[in-house]
């Protein structure tokens, strides 16, 4: 079961991710959300649309814009709808 892990915490686990470009995307029931906290930051990709982008805070610990998720995705993206992925300093665990 793939897990983002940060500061010795599990942010979210699932048996059924999806992988895209390099990317594990949780379902949103799946994401412990006590540990997320909304970013500012916004980007737009080329096929998928906008991203929103959330802090992950553990313990006081913290690593920015952490977390991305698709609330809106193109067409071309809606598997993904509201899914989260991790980068920054969240390990992915297989």
């Amino acid at each position: 079961m793939p897990k983002a892990v940060f500061n010795d915490t599990v942010i979210a686990d699932y048996d059924d991710i999806i992988l895209l470009e390099g990317k594990h995307y949780f379902p949103p029931e799946s994401v412990n959300m006590q540990y997320l906290r909304l970013s500012k930051t916004t980007t737009v990709d080329h096929w998928k649309g906008t991203a929103i982008y959330y802090d992950v805070v553990v313990d006081n610990k913290e690593s920015r814009d952490a977390a991305w998720s698709y609330p809106a995705p193109s067409t071309s993206a809606t598997a993904i709808k509201d899914h989260v992925a991790f980068g920054g300093e969240v390990a992915i665990i297989p």
